[in-house]
């Protein structure tokens, strides 16, 4: 059968016609674009020919008008024009432009990020704020399910991609030269959301009481019991959350520090490489908490586990989310929805407040000293902060105590942070 039918010109680069294929007689219109090799065509919804010839003409004079503002011709959600965009990767890569390898790597992207942030919206409604809000929603939906956090590196490439079709929309007339994204978010000024020392104490006490507030199904109150303890594990010893994933019972052993002080040693594994750390006695007490709620406690058994005993790939993401909800501590200062990633940054500003060395706090998380300078180096100017006050009028220098009596200072007037997560005074002495 015959797509087209009844075909009449109105004018050069515009025709009316019906469709064969259908059962309705109604009219369509085609009109094609000026100086590109592309048509819109457009139901009239008529099919009456003298009605159907004026309001061909309306339509040619919409595109027209649209061509000559730079107003979009064509409506698409952002998911059908990521396809076109990846067919003529696709093309890039026959013709030896790019690698196949890239091509899938884009399509991955589209797919796993960029549909499910803004698939459905129209490509002519996104504009400079999706762009901008991108790296936070990034981080807030992390790698898939997991909620793994997002390097800055993956985010650019992931929004190079998202430039790259906005560009390709661009040049097909899917949106005008003014919605075209401008520079880049600045990564370094997105300081990663730890909670202060108020904010822990609080999330620590209302924790409690959201413990308490679970109803009484014993699977809600299993689950906010493991959530709670999880939470204060992650707290105090920074481990990332693959290896909260991957710790299982047997790679906790207890010791002593060289001064004879209990601690607790963790060997974990992230996705390539193992490491211990160590941890304060109040670690191995909720360790054992869960132990004693948990249904899987042999040495291969998960740590953290479901109600059934089974591994807890989320992480309690949900529930997380709730008592970070209830406690009003969902967002931090600078408005990105904490994650679970939240507690490892608190215990590494916990522990700089309380003078750590970068080199071992380095050794300790598993991570670069540059990586820790970059990311908290605004912790250092309460670490310093005599330092920094030396010498100003009403800054009096530390004076010097009588053996066996504690310093005091000016410094711990004006506020200097001192606790360790969850149990303020206790062990936070203690270098891992």
């Amino acid at each position: 059968m015959t797509f087209i039918i009844d075909k009449e010109e109105l004018k050069p680069g515009l025709i009316i016609f019906r469709r064969g294929d259908v059962e309705h007689k109604n009219w369509y219109c085609r009109i094609k674009l000026p100086k590109a090799d592309r048509y819109k065509t457009v139901s009239l919804k008529t099919s009456d020919l003298h009605e159907a010839r004026n309001r061909a003409f309306d339509v040619d004079a919409d595109v027209r008008f649209r061509i000559k503002h730079e107003v979009p011709i064509f409506n698409k959600p952002f998911s059908e024009v990521a396809k076109e965009y990846t067919e003529s990767q696709k093309s890039r890569a026959k013709m030896g432009e790019i690698t196949h390898e890239r091509v899938k790597k884009i399509a991955s992207v589209i797919n796993a990020q960029l549909n499910p942030y803004v698939g459905t919206t129209q490509i002519s409604l996104i504009g400079q704020d999706r762009w901008a809000n991108y790296p936070a929603w990034r981080r807030e939906h992390g790698k898939g399910s997991i909620r793994e956090q997002v390097s800055d590196s993956t985010i650019k490439f992931e929004m190079s991609i998202f430039g790259g079709i906005m560009t390709f929309a661009l040049k097909k007339r899917y949106i005008p030269a003014s919605q075209k994204f401008e520079g880049r978010p600045n990564f370094k000024t997105m300081r990663r959301d730890a909670f202060s020392i108020e904010e822990y104490r609080a999330l620590h006490t209302r924790g409690r009481a959201w413990v308490k507030a679970a109803d009484k199904k014993p699977a809600s109150q299993w689950y906010r019991n493991v959530t709670y303890n999880f939470v204060l594990i992650m707290c105090n010893t920074g481990m990332r959350p693959p290896e909260a994933r991957n710790l299982r019972w047997r790679d906790i052993s207890y010791g002593k520090d060289k001064d004879g002080r209990e601690l607790v040693i963790l060997s974990v594994r992230g996705k390539d490489k193992a490491r211990q750390l160590v941890a304060p006695p109040s670690v191995g007490e909720y360790l054992e908490r869960v132990r004693v709620l948990s249904k899987a406690t042999e040495p291969d058994d998960p740590v953290f586990s479901t109600y059934e005993g089974e591994p807890a790939n989320s992480l309690y993401k949900a529930l997380i989310r709730d008592l970070l909800t209830e406690t009003k501590l969902r967002e931090g200062p600078s408005g990105i929805p904490r994650s679970t990633y939240s507690f490892r940054h608190t215990y590494a500003t916990f522990r700089l407040s309380e003078g750590v060395d970068v080199y071992f706090l380095a050794q300790q998380m598993g991570t670069s000293v540059k990586m820790i300078e970059d990311h908290y180096g605004h912790v250092n100017a309460v670490k310093h902060a005599d330092r920094v006050l030396h010498g100003m009028g009403s800054w009096e220098p530390v004076t010097q105590s009588e053996p066996g009596k504690p310093e005091t200072s000016q410094s711990g007037k004006a506020g200097t942070v001192r606790p360790a997560p969850d149990r303020p005074r206790r062990n936070h002495k203690k270098k891992p």
